[in-house]
């Protein structure tokens, strides 16, 4: 939900957050973790701390980024024309056959059907407003509003938390998958850059580099997300792609891609029911050094 928002979102926004007022004044924006599917602690470093982790074999690694508009609280949901955005959503998967997609702006029960339906491995991270769900409405019954990762091979572990710095009501969270294919897949959808918010963007495109910063260290990392701006959140040594030719909204959504992800290149692919355009990145995976015998 972006600049977009609606004064229906703002009143029940306004609802929850007076609801979790309390929790609010005593946790802080960052202390009180919006539920996910699941939690973990970063993997362990490596002996030494440099080594990257790379993934058996080599391939090509293909990212699909979407931001879906699912929520039924933004002025853009009326271009979803629910479900037909959720059926958009499970062609263009089925189409591409990404490795992994990153969605924000989506809701649990919608984000399990497309897995489900396309057959990926889900994990999903509730966002909130003063530390109590959002949840999806018209129609209702499809869970609370977040952010998902699928991925096409088996997950490990993953972990969700709030950022530090927020700013309105809905509070920001980044969403980090590890899986079998040794790749860490992460999205984030972070505040907008308008008056209000733009310190909270920038502090949690920050905070964000140094997320993937860390699990870069040790893994190969990939991540996709609405970052609301054109400057990247990416660390040192990555590489970047933006939905630049985007038709809606061109430039805010990123793929980031760090270790043995190697020559990305990106394509745009238009949707019809969102307000975002798909973004597609596919990278050569590098094969893992045998070591010598």
């Amino acid at each position: 939900m972006d600049r977009r928002t609606t004064a229906s979102c703002s009143r029940t926004l306004l609802r929850v957050a007076i609801g979790g007022a309390l929790a609010l004044a005593i946790t802080g924006p960052g202390g009180a973790s919006g539920p996910s599917v699941s939690l973990a602690q970063e993997p362990p470093a490596t002996p030494g701390g440099s080594a990257i982790a790379p993934p058996n074999g080599g391939s090509t690694y293909t990212l699909m980024q979407m931001n879906l508009c699912l929520s039924g609280h933004a002025g853009c949901f009326d271009k979803v024309a629910y479900p037909t955005g959720v059926q958009e959503a499970v062609a263009r998967i089925r189409g591409a056959r990404p490795d992994a997609i990153t969605l924000n702006e989506a809701c649990r029960v919608d984000a399990a059907r497309i897995a489900r339906r396309t057959g990926y491995h889900l994990r999903f991270s509730t966002v909130t407003a003063a530390g109590r769900p959002i949840p999806c409405v018209r129609p209702g019954r499809r869970g609370a509003f977040g952010d998902a990762v699928l991925t096409r091979a088996a997950v490990e572990r993953s972990e969700s938390r709030d950022f530090r710095a927020q700013g309105g009501l809905e509070w920001r969270r980044w969403l980090c998958v590890r899986t079998h294919a040794g790749v860490d897949v992460c999205t984030a959808h972070l505040a907008t850059r308008s008056t209000a918010t733009k310190a909270a963007n920038d502090a949690q495109c920050a905070e964000l580099a140094a997320i993937l910063r860390r699990r870069a260290a040790t893994r190969t990392v990939i991540f996709g997300g609405d970052v609301n701006r054109r400057r990247p959140c990416a660390p040192a040594r990555a590489w970047t792609r933006r939905d630049g030719s985007a038709g809606q909204n061109p430039g805010l959504q990123s793929v980031y891609g760090h270790g043995a992800l190697r020559t990305p290149s990106a394509s745009v692919l238009p949707a019809a029911h969102t307000d975002h355009d798909v973004l597609l990145v596919r990278a050569r995976l590098a094969p893992a050094v045998q070591p010598a015998s």
